[in-house]
């Protein structure tokens, strides 16, 4: 393989884009007829933001699409993901459609096609609306239904105009950090909830394709799964179990149930409590959908180790940073070589029929001077990490598209704004944007 990086070596066809999120970007939290999402009341409780900051502007991206669709085709980019954000479509979760929040996606995907981007839909990245949380949100019974409304009336309105769709943004991050730890939205706590969010969760990435695949003529789904290889810090009988059992959480969870394998166990008891849902309500049907391509969002290979003082499943991370490797200023580990062996482990599972990276990026402190921003690293874990999916798809992967994370720097969930990912510098008090050397280097990368 050529040590000259090119876009061309992956093919004409290859799909090359970058992606954002409603809550991350539109801003405009109150605006013609938007309602809260969990989100919008999260970041309003006191330290759960690293900044204090909250989403409610962000980078105005409802008003300023033009722009920011404009240095998406500047920068070469031929595909654009973004998400519908539930509550602006459907201001009480359920009931009312908001016409203002349809007419904003319309006139979105039509300046995407004017501009000569290939849209790209993700249905949920992570923004429940908060009247539905005040039902449950996702543990309630009725998810199922609420999602399957909101999916339905997308569908309904956007499917004309647009063929690709993405279910589900990282479940395994909505599901563990909302619901299991309590550091994202909407901060709930305990095994209880993650599971029951899990399997609905599960449940939902299943009918939610098979939606869209009802409505919407010629549609190609898939959904997104974030993944890590994962490492026992030693060789000790407990330290691989620890690390077995991370595996099984942070990348079979999503992706067995979906290939029709059930929820993945291998003699572990905590995961006895996802069984009683299949074993009792029949799921496992229910929790299969043969998606058109698969998602994977690979941001750090993770050592762990066996920690008995954390209760139930006694796991703990060994921080790339006290191992003295390559890390992100988040302090995630830096392992091309890792993500280019998860790329070839969700292909030999067999049953996927074609893998993108939806997402892929890195975050590092970057400094406006002069009106540049040389942010090197990024440029370095850009070209790592595209000679390693090029390697995977040289042998024989059918890697179809490669989504950078992000297009302008943003609200990073619990972090705030001072953790950035964009190629496009922002200035958060003036809404300035400034690209990157990085967003440079990608033109000149695409254009060859």
């Amino acid at each position: 393989m050529s040590s000259i990086l090119s876009s061309s070596q992956f093919g004409k066809d290859f799909k090359w884009g970058v992606a954002i999120s409603a809550a991350q970007n539109e801003g405009a939290y109150l605006t013609d007829g938007r309602g809260l999402s969990v989100w919008d009341t999260f970041s309003k409780r006191n330290g759960k933001i690293k900044d204090s900051s909250k989403p409610s502007v962000s980078v105005d991206f409802y008003h300023r699409y033009k722009d920011d669709l404009m240095l998406v085709k500047a920068l070469g980019f031929t595909v654009f993901r973004f998400s519908i954000s539930w509550s602006r479509i459907l201001p009480d979760g359920m009931g009312r459609v908001n016409k203002e929040g349809i007419a904003f996606y319309h006139k979105l995907i039509d300046e995407c096609l004017k501009l000569e981007l290939t849209p790209v839909i993700t249905l949920y990245h992570w923004d429940l609306p908060q009247a539905l949380e005040k039902e449950g949100g996702w543990t309630s019974h009725q998810l199922l239904k609420w999602f399957s409304r909101f999916v339905t009336v997308c569908c309904d309105e956007f499917g004309p105009k647009v063929k690709y769709w993405i279910v589900l943004n990282e479940p395994m991050g909505f599901t563990s950090l909302g619901y299991g730890i309590g550091k994202h939205a909407p901060g709930k706590t305990g095994l209880n909830n993650f599971f029951a969010a899990v399997h609905n969760a599960v449940l939902a990435q299943a009918e939610g394709g098979r939606l869209v695949k009802k409505i919407v003529k010629h549609a190609h789904v898939g959904t997104a799964f974030s993944c890590s290889e994962v490492f026992p810090k030693t060789n000790d009988d407990a330290d691989i179990k620890a690390a077995n059992l991370t595996d099984i959480l942070l990348n079979r969870l999503f992706i067995e149930p979906s290939l029709g394998r059930g929820y993945p166990h291998d003699g572990f008891a905590l995961m006895d409590k996802l069984n009683v849902y299949t074993k009792s309500w029949k799921y496992t049907d229910r929790m299969q959908f043969n998606f058109d391509f698969i998602g994977l969002q690979n941001y750090f290979a993770l050592t762990v180790k066996h920690n008995p003082i954390i209760p139930y499943i006694g796991i703990s991370e060994v921080t790339a940073k006290s191992r003295k490797v390559p890390h992100t200023d988040m302090g995630w580990e830096i392992n091309p070589q890792s993500f280019y062996r998860m790329i070839k482990r969700f292909w030999h599972y067999g049953g996927v029929k074609e893998l993108w990276i939806t997402e892929g990026g890195a975050c590092f402190k970057d400094e406006l001077k002069n009106g540049i921003v040389d942010d090197a690293r990024r440029t370095a874990y850009f070209q790592q990490y595209l000679q390693a999916a090029l390697k995977a798809k040289q042998e024989g992967v059918n890697l179809g598209a490669y989504l950078a994370w992000t297009l302008t720097d943003n609200f990073e969930w619990a972090e705030g704004y001072k953790t950035r990912f964009g190629l496009v510098h922002v200035d958060f008090k003036t809404q300035l944007r400034t690209v990157k050397n990085s967003g440079y280097w990608w033109r000149d990368f695409l254009s060859k």
